[in-house]
C-alpha cells in the first residue's frame, strides 16, 4: 500500500470540532477536515471566498463580514457556542500587514495594522478552545531577529494559559505537489499533550534542480541527487507514492483542457484527489499571446527567462505590439519567475495569485484553475466560484482572476491535514463533553488502495 496523500483520522465516535477564522476559500478547512474535525463555523470578509466556501462546506456556519465589527463578532461568538459546549479547534491565518515594520515588538496588539491579528487573539480569549493553530508567511520568523515569533508565541498562550509553540513547514514535504513554506503556531491548553511537529520526506531540502547544458549547447534542468538522498529521490519519483509528488504525477491526466479527464489515474496522487469526481472543473487556461508561445517553446523545463536565446529577448518577437512599449526593443521582463515552465520530474514553485506564476511542463500554455488547484493540493470535487456581481466588497478584476487568486492565497490541504492530524491525535483522549455531533459531508481526500 502507497504511502498516501491522507492517512487515517481520529477513531473516536464523535468529530472533533474547529472554527476557522480569515477561512477564505477553505483550505485550512479542508485540510482540518481530512484530518477529523467538523468545521463548525467560520469567518473570512471576501464575498467571492466566501461563495465557494459555502459551496463546499455547506454545513458550516458562515460569517461573513468585518469579524472587528462588533456584530460579526457576536454573531461568531454565538455560533460557535450554540454549536458545541467546548470547542476543540481555533485555527486561521489574520494579516498581519504590521508586522514587517513595528519597531517596537511589545506592542504588535496596539499597531493598528495588526487589527485582525489582534481580533484572533481577543477570539481566543474568549472562546478558551482546547487547541490553537495560526498559519502565516515564513518571512515572519525572522523579523526583529526572532523576536517578533517569540511574542507572537507569547500573546497566543494568554498569559501562560496556553502552551505554543511554532516552526517553518513546506507544503512540499506533505504530500503537496508544490514549494510553499509557512509558519505556524500551534497550541493547546494547559495540562493537555502538546502536539508534536509532523514529520515531512524532507524532500524540499534534499533535492534540487540543477541547470546543465547539453551537447547542444541548449541548457536543461535535471533533479540533482546525491547519494544521501536517493531514498528521498525514489520515494518522489515513485508514481505510487504520495507523500512526495511531482508536477507530473499531479497533472498529467489533465493535458488537454476541457471537461474531460486526458487519461485514466496516472499515479496514486491523481486517484485520491479525483475521488468522487468524474470531471474537471474550470480546466481552461487563459489566453497568452503568440510572443509568449515562442518563447515558452524555447525554455526548458524548470526554465525561466534567463534560458531564452537572444532573437527571443526583442521585445516584440511576431511585430504585433502590445503592452507599454518601453524602448520598444528588448523584453522588460528579466525576472527569474518570468516565463517559469515548470519541471515534470520536481516540485511546482510557490503559487500565488496570478494566473502566469508558472506555465506547463510540456505545452506552450498557462496553467487552468484546476491545474493550479492540484497543486495546491485541493480536491477535484472542490469547487471555486465566486458572488454575484454587484455583491458589496466584491473585488475588481473578473471571475477568472479572482478564482485564481482565491487558489493561490489558500492553505495546501495536504500540510493542513499533516499539522490537523498531529493536533487530532494530540486531543484524543479527551473528556466528555456535551456538544452535537456533525456529519462529514464534502469533498474529501481518503487513503489510496
Amino acid at each position: 500500500m502507497p504511502e498516501a496523500l491522507t492517512g487515517g483520522t481520529p477513531d473516536d465516535e464523535e468529530r472533533l470540532t474547529a472554527v476557522d477564522l480569515f477561512c477564505g476559500a477553505g483550505g485550512l478547512s479542508e485540510g482540518l477536515r481530512q484530518a477529523g474535525f467538523d468545521l463548525i463555523v467560520a469567518a473570512d470578509h471576501d464575498p467571492d471566498g466566501c461563495a465557494t466556501y459555502r459551496l463546499n462546506f455547506p454545513q458550516t456556519t458562515l460569517v461573513e463580514g468585518d469579524l472587528t465589527a462588533r456584530e460579526n463578532h457576536e454573531r461568531l461568538v454565538v455560533g460557535v457556542r450554540e454549536r458545541t459546549a467546548d470547542l476543540d479547534l481555533l485555527a486561521g491565518g489574520p494579516p498581519c500587514q504590521g508586522f514587517s515594520q513595528v519597531r517596537n515588538h511589545d506592542r504588535l496588539l496596539e499597531d493598528p495594522r495588526n487589527r485582525l491579528y489582534r481580533e484572533f487573539v481577543q477570539i481566543l480569549a474568549e472562546l478558551r478552545p482546547r487547541a490553537l493553530l495560526v498559519e502565516n508567511v515564513p518571512g515572519m520568523i525572522q523579523l526583529q531577529g526572532g523576536a517578533v515569533r517569540r511574542q507572537i508565541e507569547a500573546e497566543l498562550s494568554l498569559g501562560g494559559e496556553y502552551e505554543v509553540h511554532s516552526k517553518v513547514l513546506d507544503a512540499g514535504d506533505h504530500g503537496t505537489p508544490q514549494s510553499r513554506p509557512r509558519l505556524l503556531f500551534a497550541g493547546v491548553r494547559r495540562g493537555e499533550d502538546l502536539p508534536p511537529w509532523p514529520q515531512g520526506t524532507g524532500v524540499t531540502k534534499s533535492l534540487r534542480l540543477r541547470r546543465n547544458t547539453g551537447r547542444d549547447r541548449r541548457p536543461r534542468y535535471e533533479l540533482e541527487v546525491a547519494s544521501e538522498s536517493a531514498e528521498i529521490a525514489a520515494r518522489l519519483l515513485d508514481p505510487e507514492d504520495a507523500s512526495a509528488v511531482t508536477v507530473l504525477q499531479a497533472l498529467s491526466d489533465l493535458l488537454e483542457p476541457g471537461d474531460e479527464y486526458s487519461s485514466d489515474p496516472c499515479s496514486a496522487y491523481q486517484r485520491i484527489i479525483r475521488q468522487g469526481c468524474e470531471t474537471p472543473d474550470d480546466h481552461v487556461p487563459s489566453r497568452i499571446r503568440e510572443d509568449t508561445v515562442l518563447r515558452l517553446r524555447s525554455i526548458p523545463p524548470g526554465g525561466n527567462v534567463h534560458d531564452l536565446p537572444d532573437p527571443l529577448l526583442k521585445r516584440y518577437v511576431t511585430g504585433t505590439k502590445w503592452g507599454p512599449a518601453g524602448n520598444g526593443k528588448r523584453l522588460s521582463r528579466k525576472h527569474f519567475y518570468a516565463y517559469r515552465q515548470l519541471h515534470p520530474d520536481w516540485l511546482a514553485w510557490t503559487a500565488n495569485t496570478k494566473a502566469d506564476f508558472a506555465y506547463h511542463y510540456c505545452l506552450p500554455r498557462g496553467l487552468s484553475a484546476r491545474e493550479v488547484a492540484r497543486l495546491q493540493g485541493l480536491p477535484d470535487q472542490f469547487r471555486v466560484i465566486t458572488a454575484p456581481r454587484g455583491t458589496p466588497g466584491k473585488l475588481y478584476g473578473g471571475a477568472r482572476h479572482s478564482r485564481y487568486r482565491q487558489i493561490g492565497n489558500a492553505v495546501p490541504p495536504p500540510l493542513a491535514r499533516a499539522i490537523g492530524a498531529e493536533i487530532a491525535r494530540a486531543l484524543a483522549d479527551r473528556p466528555e463533553r456535551s456538544s452535537k455531533r456533525l456529519s462529514h459531508d464534502g469533498p474529501a481526500l481518503r487513503q489510496a488502495a
